[in-house]
């Protein structure tokens, strides 16, 4: 075995002696390389690369008394992955108890923003967190929307929620009610956290009843339906036994007869009481809470939440539920405009309008649609057979109006158009669709028609008035027939009482299709592709309906409730958003983060320490002296920084291009012999098997390498605070694929609509990910990080100045166009001056905490306080 030593700056302690390994990861993540026996039985290799022998090597590392106390968990030390390794131990600092900026949480802060009293749960508070509040509340007092960009680590979540609650608080005859939109579970959950603690902190006789929704994949408490696989499945499995005309037959049945599901039963015989026979006791639930609340009541979790919505003072849920009409039809319609409305880390709301808009309808959609359209055929020759008046009812009702259809059971709910206003729920449904067998034989000519366009070997593409043409002149179906069709089909399924709607998918995604294409005329285009084009001997046909026009889904909201908010980390450049959203913020403003030190230290790598420029660029990427400078600049960094470093690559080919390359170079096998490599893939359970062992690398002590892609789930969801990322290194500028027809539409149509340039979209859109990428890192103040931006793109002024402001005021002119040398020594000073003691209270020169006294003392108009 051979000894080596290793000694990180600002690191000092304890040894501990490592057994050198390979991270096995896809299959064997975690198996131990302990003997060259064990080495024999598992050999290393890493996703998709090539198996190449490197020597097991003993090593020692020094750990600083300084750094975070992480304990491992139990299955952390069981592991053989860390075997003779000892669990980081040293004296707790400050980050590990102020996510939020604040030294403590026993007491809290109350002050007043002009007539509002603030509650705030904790004793301190950032300046940029009470300026945030009076921007917000600026923007509330104006009934407008408003812009705000709040660094990462600053407190954004608890200074909105503290804002808005107490807002709500100071005005209780006003109906006014918080909407939170997330973008994830996750997310939702830890909203929920920071709302639990605020409302520890209101006065004791403050009634605040606020809870979380989510799908009945993540609340449904009964086993036999939420063991399903997919969130269609549990949905169709819940259905199967609440439809009201399962509950009827189940009734006239002998118990047992006919599945049921109890909690609903329950809850519904409560209900029957009166709705307020069905409330929550005021507080603050998560959706453990309402399981367990549901659990112990009997009661359904999911139509419980459902229920509540109406009652609670603050709701968080996800995007969808505002801006996917389909959702918002059947979630929010009752929501009254008195609504505040909050979109967190909302720098890709835009992205998230567009797809709720979006439909793709494949061969295999096809395929489908023609065995559901055979089925209901067949349900409804039973039903003329067995219950004919059925049918005659429905087309009554038709002749009517589809608003005329009554009120449907809450269990018998399904998706709400996509498209369809209001007013044309009062017509009648068209006569050549109102009944049964007529409204099918049109779904087929639909189909049909859909199957013989896929039938080309040209990309084809099409405004959505040339394709109803088209459609007209070759099926016979005009317009006013597509845009009933998604509401039509949903009453067929119900008449037919059709209860595995997950079976009816692709039926239902070839009328979502229809609906949109005969709603709206412009902001969309049908593109029709035989194959992809980066694989073009594949055939794999696909007939897109593209939204281009973000603000068609948004609209709704910015009209029916008088404050939305948008917020997040990265807005920059700000003014660009109202122009992709069209509509016109009160309050757009940019904040920047007080610190007691520059712990935040960004860097433009522009070349390796040969010279050579590096970048991403298609011409470049692949240039052996690129790869080899981009290696390079990860194994010195390895060698010099502790701890967690995370890479992003621009997409997941070229991830797995030079990662190959690398290990071909013996990049690899040189980076493993300091910390250990984990690689994000495309595969949800493989990626969280990853994280989980990278973070209890990084707290053994071992240290390790996460491989990501920007615009994948890590780079949207997952925080690398503390030890977990002391490094993050941007490779290249992640912008989208230029040749993608859709994104050419997108851009065409923003050029001439919004007159947005095409160049000034595709940076925007570019450098945000990756300040959404780099801003993983810092979590909180008493966090430190660096960040390399590597490629020299982002030297140049015009890309450099669309970073965010609390970015752009660290990046410093000594840090901008460095060599791979010149970023070493930046790094190993940074690190240096970072291991150094500092006013963790920030109460020092830099003041960066403010006390009540503080806040009090502070006279006149709080605009001009800063």
């Amino acid at each position: 075995m051979v000894g080596c030593r290793e000694t990180h700056p600002g690191k000092a302690g304890f040894e501990a002696p490592l057994v050198r390994l390979m991270c096995l990861w896809e299959n064997k993540v975690g198996s131990a390389l302990s003997s060259k026996k064990n080495f024999r039985e598992h050999p290393p290799y890493i996703t998709r690369l090539p198996f190449v022998p490197f020597p097991v090597l003993r090593s020692s590392f020094r750990f600083s008394t300084s750094s975070p106390d992480r304990s491992r968990s139990p299955a952390a030390a069981a592991s053989p992955l860390f075997a003779g390794h000892r669990p980081r131990r040293g004296r707790a600092i400050a980050e590990e108890a102020t996510e939020v900026g604040v030294l403590c949480a026993a007491a809290n802060m109350k002050f007043q923003i002009e007539d509002v009293t603030v509650y705030f749960p904790y004793e301190h508070i950032y300046p940029e967190q009470f300026e945030y509040m009076v921007e917000l509340k600026r923007s509330l007092d104006a009934r407008g929307h408003c812009l705000l960009e709040m660094p990462t680590g600053t407190g954004k979540t608890v200074a909105l929620l503290s804002l808005i609650v107490s807002y709500v608080l100071a005005r209780p005859h006003q109906p006014l009610k918080l909407l939170y939109c997330t973008r994830t579970v996750h997310e939702m959950e830890k909203t929920l956290a920071e709302l639990r603690l605020l409302h520890k902190h209101l006065p004791p006789a403050t009634r605040l009843l606020a809870l979380g929704l989510s799908s009945r994949k993540n609340l449904c408490v009964n086993p036999a339906v939420v063991s399903a696989a997919s969130r269609d499945s549990v949905d169709s499995g819940c259905r199967r036994l609440t439809a009201s005309w399962v509950r009827a037959l189940a009734a006239e049945s002998p118990p047992g007869a006919v599945p049921a599901c109890p909690f609903f039963e329950s809850y519904d015989r409560a209900a029957a009481g009166g709705p307020e026979a069905v409330l929550l006791p005021p507080g603050v639930y998560t959706l453990q809470d309402l399981r367990a609340f549901g659990k112990e009541k009997g009661w359904c979790p999911y139509f419980l939440a459902r229920h509540m919505v109406n009652y609670a003072n603050v709701v968080v849920y996800s995007y969808q539920y505002l801006l996917d009409p389909k959702v918002a039809g059947i979630i929010s319609r009752e929501m009254q405009r008195e609504c505040i409305v909050v979109f967190d880390e909302a720098h890709n709301i835009d992205n998230v309008c567009i797809e709720a808009l979006s439909v793709s309808v494949r061969r295999q959609t096809l395929d489908g649609a023609t065995r559901n359209l055979t089925r209901m055929s067949q349900e409804i020759d039973r039903l003329k057979a067995t219950d004919a008046g059925r049918l005659r009812a429905e087309y009554n009702r038709l002749v009517e109006g589809l608003a005329q259809r009554g009120n449907l059971p809450i269990s018998d709910a399904w998706l709400s158009n996509p498209a369809l206003p209001d007013d044309i729920l009062k017509e009648a449904v068209p006569g050549n669709i109102r009944k049964a067998e007529h409204f099918l034989s049109v779904l087929r000519r639909l189909v049909q028609y859909l199957k013989g366009r896929l039938d080309t070997e040209n990309v084809e593409t099409e405004s959505p008035i040339g394709f109803v043409v088209s459609l007209y002149n070759q099926a016979g179906i005009d317009q006013k027939m597509l845009k009933f069709c998604y509401d039509r089909l949903h009453s067929l399924m119900l008449t037919l009482e059709i209860t595995d709607t997950d079976e009816f998918l692709h039926i239902q995604t070839v009328c979502d299709f229809a609906t949109l294409v005969g709603t709206y005329s412009r902001g969309f285009s049908i593109i029709i592709e035989p194959f992809d084009e980066r694989m073009p001997s594949i055939p794999d046909p696909v007939l897109q309906l593209s939204c281009h026009d973000a603000s068609l889904a948004i609209k709704p909201v910015f009209d029916r409730f008088q404050s939305v908010v948008i917020t997040s980390g990265t807005l920059s450049p700000i003014d660009l958003y109202p122009r992709i959203l069209n509509f016109h913020p009160v309050i757009s403003r940019s904040f920047q983060m007080s610190l007691t030190r520059d712990c935040i230290c960004p860097m433009v790598l522009t070349r390796g320490s040969d010279q050579l420029p590096v970048s991403t660029k298609y011409d470049m990427r692949s240039d052996p002296g690129v790869v080899r400078n981009y290696g390079r600049l990860l194994l010195e960094m390895v060698a010099a920084v502790p701890d967690g470093i995370v890479c992003f690559f621009v997409s997941y080919s070229y991830m797995d291009s030079i990662v190959n390359s690398w290990n071909e170079m013996g990049i690899l096998q040189d980076i493993m012999q300091h910390k250990l490599i984990f690689i994000e893939t495309q595969d949800v359970v493989e990626t969280t098997l990853a994280l989980d062992n990278y973070r209890r690398a990084c707290d053994c002590g071992r240290g390790a390498v996460f491989f990501s892609v920007a615009r994948g789930k890590v780079a949207e969801g997952i925080d690398f605070d503390r030890h977990y990322g002391r490094l993050v290194i941007m490779y290249g500028m992640p912008f989208q694929y230029t040749l993608s027809r859709i994104l050419r539409a997108r851009l065409e149509y923003l050029r001439e609509t919004y007159q947005i340039k095409e160049g000034d979209f595709l940076t925007f859109d570019a450098v945000r990910q990756a300040a959404q990428c780099v801003g993983r890192v810092i979590r909180s103040k008493a966090d430190y990080g660096m960040m390399i931006f590597a490629d020299k793109r982002y030297s140049r002024q015009d890309k450099r100045t669309k970073l965010p402001a609390w970015i752009l005021s660290h990046l410093h002119d000594a840090h901008l166009n460095l060599s791979t040398d010149m970023a070493l020594h930046i790094a190993r000073e940074f690190l240096r001056k970072m291991a150094q003691p500092y006013d963790k209270a920030g109460f020092g020169e830099r003041k960066t905490l403010l006390s009540q006294e503080d806040i009090e003392k502070m006279s006149g108009d709080s605009a001009h306080m800063f």
